[in-house]
């Protein structure tokens, strides 16, 4: 008897979106972000991220690209979001934005060689353009973090 069930790599792929991750790193009054080396958006600043790896879950693929590009280890606070318009990203990826702090808030900050150019702490109401949708993300992030600061919906602006 012929067996028809075809092996996973034989059957047709379908097309489908690389995921990515963005972490939101706040310290203080403070975001860290990575300007980028290289295309897209090369010389931009952007949130520290990047590709999920094919046997990785995403919190570590969160805290792993942070460390790599930044130099600085942190612990993940929660989701942001999950950001899929096909447009945020020549690449076409759909990331998913994280919420974090660094585990030691003095941690030196160590930029990686092939990817970034720069690693800065921002104050949040002075930051610069940012690459893709990631002032969506960090308007985000805010709304996050506004939210969770108030004990009580009638003393602040989250309603």
């Amino acid at each position: 008897m012929k067996n028809n069930k075809k092996n996973y790599n034989e059957q047709k792929q379908h097309e489908s979106r690389p995921t990515t991750i963005d972490v939101v790193v706040v310290k203080e009054n403070k975001i860290l972000l990575v300007k980028r080396k290289n295309q897209p958006y090369k010389d931009k600043w952007a949130l520290p991220g990047g590709f999920v790896k094919i046997n990785e879950d995403t919190l570590s693929a969160a805290k792993r690209e942070v460390k790599e590009e930044t130099g600085v280890s942190i612990e993940i606070l929660g989701i942001i979001g999950v950001y899929s318009d096909p447009k945020r990203d020549e690449r076409h990826t759909i990331s998913i934005a994280y919420l974090g702090f660094p585990l030691n808030p003095n941690s030196k900050l160590k930029p990686q060689k092939n990817e970034t150019k720069e690693v800065k702490w921002f104050e949040i109401d002075k930051l610069p353009e940012l690459a893709f949708d990631h002032k969506q993300i960090v308007e985000d992030a805010i709304s996050v973090l506004n939210y969770s600061s108030c004990d009580s919906c009638s003393e602040c602006s989250c309603e």
